[in-house]
């Protein structure tokens, strides 16, 4: 009978722990291919992935359990190609037992025990659906969109056999809109702000913020239900619901609010000017304060630029002034962002991703002045040869966003050609969080002339300068010592000395403690836009960034290397690329030594220890080349 028992429990145990272990599969692409002319079909595509999504965050929190495919891009099957990488033999998901699911009912029904209920939001009022997505984290909920016709997805997840229990309502149960933009806000002392847009995110503030259960480390800057209204203006893809997921597994908040003070909001013209840009002012104060100074807020998302605020939908300012607003604006508050920019800024199953185990660190090796003497660099005593020489160096990105590097690694990456030339890629090390798969996977598949550097600006992007005192935008104290203690830890971890590139912006330029701060974990370089065009501060060498190259003809390409490189003054060059292949950059340089063969393309620790020893056989140079 003892023996029977244990039998029994050992079985159970075996079960329990298969079902702990199994992912749950769920194909979402067809929803690409609805007609999106048709205002319903819109709506089912955008209530179909935000239940999902926020589903995904809450129960992929503690450990991966449900997947999605759905992002791609052409013929490029992104959440595909991961997985399937994943699911080979020997890899992380090899062996794991699978389930799919082909509804969302099914998906949700498998998960109904790990959630507590619904946040139900508003159709007509848009942001309700951003606050949606952050009561969902908090509270273990799932969101749908309120809508009372008996094919809803709101009626469906409501009545039937699933029957769940509305447990937050941003609307009236009677489908009339809870946030009015005039009185008190609802269960409320505080006063409406008098935009129907900016209430739900005030009550937020009132509710979940300043009684400190929002968790102030993590936010999404994604569209709201606006995106319905216009989804052609951007890939299919790009209302970034699948982006929620991660933000929602961390407890974060979400907002969608233009970052200028000028102007009303253009999806909303009747507010008084600067409502949008007071709100996100006070998001990102109370961020830090819960954050006490100490951890930055960790933004996913960038300015939906092609959909609001900015000339394209009826707004006074141009795309990049946008963008450089609004990151000025987040790093007056120690926040940064993962740039889930526009053309490839969808991202599926971070929350998932999130668990993959990496190393403990990951090495690069420097140079040594003996390997730089045998290569012919420097000369017996030691001097760096410059006569009828150029050093350049390829600052290969952009991959500051997770979306970026989780797109286009399978083209880019992957290319044959990746391996003839010495290139520098510039990764963020913060991507860590949401595609640690992606950072893992380039160090594993790494060629000798593979070298990373941190990309803009840091691990994570924000302008610098903002974080230097006075703060005239915030007030708030001298943030550069959190700045160096929260980049210090990903630069260690993934053996990065190089910050291959600083967007200073419309903010000032590091000042000598801002440098200082580089300093400390970017020993061997930086190259921001406002410095002398070269100089040493302390030990780290300083290199004004220069031109973008990226014609898609390698000759036009080349063509402005070679007359950039005899304008420039010094022998040493930078050059940005934005998202091209190896192979391109091959045909570049060996149309550039045609033209030039005294320019030659260097690995990323030459070209940096070559300009340090440089500046400092030429210890007036700084003051020339201001």
């Amino acid at each position: 009978m003892k023996k029977l028992f244990w039998l029994l429990f050992f079985l159970i145990s075996c079960i329990t722990i298969s079902a702990r272990n199994r992912i749950v599969y769920f194909d979402l692409r067809k929803l690409l291919t609805v007609d999106y002319s048709d205002s319903l079909q819109r709506l089912s595509v955008w209530d179909e992935m935000h239940t999902v999504s926020t589903l995904q965050g809450v129960v992929n929190r503690k450990r991966p359990q449900l997947y999605i495919n759905y992002v791609t891009d052409g013929a490029r099957q992104i959440d595909s190609y991961w997985w399937q990488k994943y699911r080979r033999k020997g890899e992380w998901l090899s062996g794991r037992d699978t389930l799919t699911c082909h509804s969302v009912e099914q998906v949700v029904n498998y998960f109904a025990d790990q959630v507590k209920g619904l946040v139900v939001y508003d159709s007509n009022v848009a942001s309700t659906s951003n606050v949606a997505s952050a009561v969902a984290g908090i509270e273990h909920l799932i969101a749908v969109r309120y809508d009372a016709r008996p094919t809803s997805l709101y009626t469906r997840l409501t009545t039937g056999s699933l029957h769940l229990h509305v447990k937050v309502w941003l609307v009236n149960p009677d489908g009339t809109s809870l946030f009015t933009g005039h009185g008190l806000l609802p269960n409320c002392s505080r006063a409406s702000s008098g935009s129907i847009k900016n209430d739900p995110y005030l009550w937020f503030i009132e509710k979940y913020m300043k009684t400190g259960r929002c968790n102030a480390q993590y936010a999404g800057y994604y569209i709201d239900q606006k995106w319905r209204d216009m989804p052609e203006r951007a890939n299919y893809n790009h209302h970034q619901l699948t982006n929620h997921d991660f933000f929602v597994s961390r407890g974060g908040f979400f907002f969608d609010l233009s970052p200028w003070p000028d102007e009303p909001a253009t999806d909303e013209p009747s507010q008084r000017v600067g409502t949008d840009y007071q709100t996100l002012k006070e998001l990102l104060s109370e961020a830090y304060r819960l954050n006490r100074g100490k951890r930055f807020c960790y933004i996913g998302g960038f300015p939906a630029w092609a959909y609001k605020y900015t000339k394209h939908a009826g707004g006074h300012h141009e795309d990049v002034a946008t963008e450089w607003t609004f990151s000025t604006l987040i790093g007056a508050y120690n926040a940064f962002e993962d740039a889930d920019a526009i053309g490839y800024g969808a991202l599926a199953n971070a929350s998932f991703w999130q668990h993959f185990p990496l190393k403990k660190h990951y090495p690069q090796h420097w140079t040594t002045k003996k390997r730089l003497q045998e290569r012919g660099l420097t000369d017996r005593n030691g001097l760096v040869v410059t006569a009828n020489r150029n050093y350049m160096i390829f600052y290969v990105g952009d991959y500051d966003a997770s979306s970026w590097v989780y797109q286009r690694t399978s083209d880019i990456w992957e290319d044959s050609a990746r391996g003839k030339l010495p290139l520098m890629w510039c990764v963020s090390p913060v991507l860590q969080e949401r595609v640690p798969m992606v950072l893992d996977n380039f160090r594993r598949t790494a060629t000798v002339n593979d070298y990373f550097a941190a990309a803009d600006n840091g691990a994570g992007y924000l302008m610098p300068g903002m974080l230097q005192t006075p703060r005239p935008l915030s007030g708030l104290p001298d943030g550069l010592d959190a700045w160096a203690r929260h980049c210090s830890k990903y630069y260690r971890k993934w053996g990065l000395s190089i910050s291959g590139f600083i967007i200073d912006g419309d903010g000032p330029a590091l000042s000598s403690r801002g440098l200082d701060c580089y300093a400390s974990f970017s020993p061997n370089g930086i190259v921001p836009q406002k410095s002398p065009l070269a100089m040493l501060h302390g030990n780290m060498p300083v290199l004004r960034s220069d031109y973008d190259v990226n014609d898609e003809d390698p000759r036009k390409a080349a063509q402005l290397i070679v007359n950039r490189v005899h304008d420039r003054g010094i022998p040493f060059h930078w050059f940005r690329t934005i998202l091209k292949k190896p192979q391109w950059h091959v045909e570049v340089m060996e149309e550039v030594k045609r033209l030039d063969p005294s320019i030659e393309l260097l690995d990323a620790p030459a070209f940096f220890e070559l300009l340090r020893q440089w500046l400092k056989q030429n210890p007036t140079m700084s003051d020339k080349l201001k």
